[in-house]
């Protein structure tokens, strides 16, 4: 009753602080939870208890009774887009979303020594900007980056159920997804000094999906582990095909968006290594961008994502360190035709100035400490250094006297957790 309290208070709090987060790879955190996160986010293969739930539910067979870890990220970005133009004064803008909260809950319990189950609930993606306060004047050239606003928040609530015999662990997990986005700008009428209003207040989702993970422990420090995510369908009425409409117009794309955004399918494998103190352990992830309706249309690419990290643990406490790499999943488009709606200078527009998921290098460092036998601190500081892109968008915003749009990228994240095991 106690546990069930808990959690209850739990998700609710997750609910009440899930706030706006930005791209790490891709919209996806490169991992949940402050053991992962220290170690660049490697959990495939890596014994974290309670907060494998997502990353791989076979791993958290590693509970040797009741675990519940409780924390969240506190996450700084930095972004800074300017629209240029030949004849534009210098408009560069800073995004006001600077820090954000992102939370995670999980329990996992032993029920015997062959079966395990948990739940948990994990703010997993998002992204978004804010230029709300910033000077739209077409007059005196000063767009004020359309005065943009975007956010897309993603929340996971998972149920997983693990079976182990032996080194061999495999764990099923169905997964219900909570989703909102918002888009909205001010798009001013080429050649007169009408502005309108584009946006139609928050809509909001939910959807299905499932993760299936297997692990080996071989019992002489080696562990294999995989993992596979489903694709989530969710469709936010409005956003999509309403911010894309006033494009239709300008004889930049064929027809609107449709408001379907899926999240997309992930492959993982993994595995770690320990002896004595120490841990090291690797990770490689393919998600698959290209194929998830929405970021199909917006011309993402798959990201190949590749996580390295190192634990030392001494008596009461442990180091971790790691590096995590994938290449931006939004890149200039060339030419038209592909994707399938409208021109590509358009989708350069929207993916750099509304959705500039461009992080690629991720550097990590964290660490436990444990008060008591059952009750641990953990910790995790994450650097992503700084991104610069530039893409072209004259074909369609010639009419503006503007050529190109470049954003830059920069992000800290510190995490916290605490872990109780009885």
């Amino acid at each position: 009753m106690k546990t069930t309290k808990l959690l209850t208070k739990a998700i609710t709090l997750s609910l009440l602080t899930s706030s706006l987060l930005h791209a790490t790879n891709g919209d996806n955190l490169i991992a949940v939870g402050a053991k992962a996160r220290g170690m660049g986010g490697v959990a495939i293969a890596v014994k974290h208890g309670a907060e494998n739930a997502l990353s791989n539910p076979a791993m958290m067979t590693s509970v040797e009774g009741t675990e519940v870890s409780f924390g969240g990220t506190f996450f700084m970005s930095n972004i800074n887009t300017a629209i240029n133009g030949p004849m534009l004064p210098a408009q560069e803008h800073k995004s006001d979303t600077s820090v954000n909260i992102i939370p995670e809950v999980s329990i996992t319990h032993k029920i015997n020594d062959n079966w395990y189950i948990g739940v948990g609930m994990f703010g997993t993606a998002g992204m978004g900007v804010d230029y709300r306060n910033e000077l739209l004047n077409p007059a005196t050239g000063q767009f004020g980056n359309l005065n943009m606003v975007t956010n897309l928040q993603l929340l996971q609530f998972a149920v997983p159920v693990a079976y182990k015999t032996g080194g061999l662990s495999i764990a099923f997990a169905p997964i219900l997804q909570y989703g909102s986005l918002d888009i909205s700008y001010r798009m001013p009428v080429p050649g007169t000094a009408t502005i309108n209003n584009i946006g139609g207040g928050l809509a909001q989702d939910f959807g299905l999906g499932w993760n299936l993970g297997a692990s080996y422990d071989f019992d002489n420090g080696l562990i294999i582990g995989a993992v596979y995510k489903s694709t989530i369908e969710m469709n936010y009425e409005g956003q999509l095909s309403g911010a894309t409409a006033p494009f239709v117009a300008m004889g930049a794309f064929a027809a609107p968006m449709s408001d379907t955004l899926e999240q997309p399918a992930e492959i993982g494998i993994g595995f770690s290594y320990s002896m004595a103190q120490h841990t090291f352990a690797f990770d490689y992830k393919k998600i698959q961008w290209s194929k998830a309706t929405g970021y199909e249309d917006f011309g993402w690419e798959d990201q190949n994502v590749y996580a390295v990290g190192y634990q030392y643990t001494q008596d009461n406490w442990a180091l971790r360190l790691g590096y995590n790499y994938a290449s931006s999943a939004v890149v200039e488009l060339q030419g038209a035709g592909t994707p399938a709606y409208g021109t590509t200078s358009a989708l350069n527009f929207f993916n750099l100035l509304g959705f500039p998921a461009t992080a690629e290098q991720h550097y990590t460092v964290g660490g436990s400490y444990a008060l008591t036998k059952a009750f641990s601190v953990d910790l995790a500081y994450v650097y992503s250094p700084e991104t610069s892109e530039t893409f072209d968008i004259g074909a369609f915003a010639g009419a503006f006297g503007t050529s190109s749009i470049t954003t830059t990228h920069q992000e800290d994240t510190f995490s916290f957790q605490l872990t109780y095991d009885f």
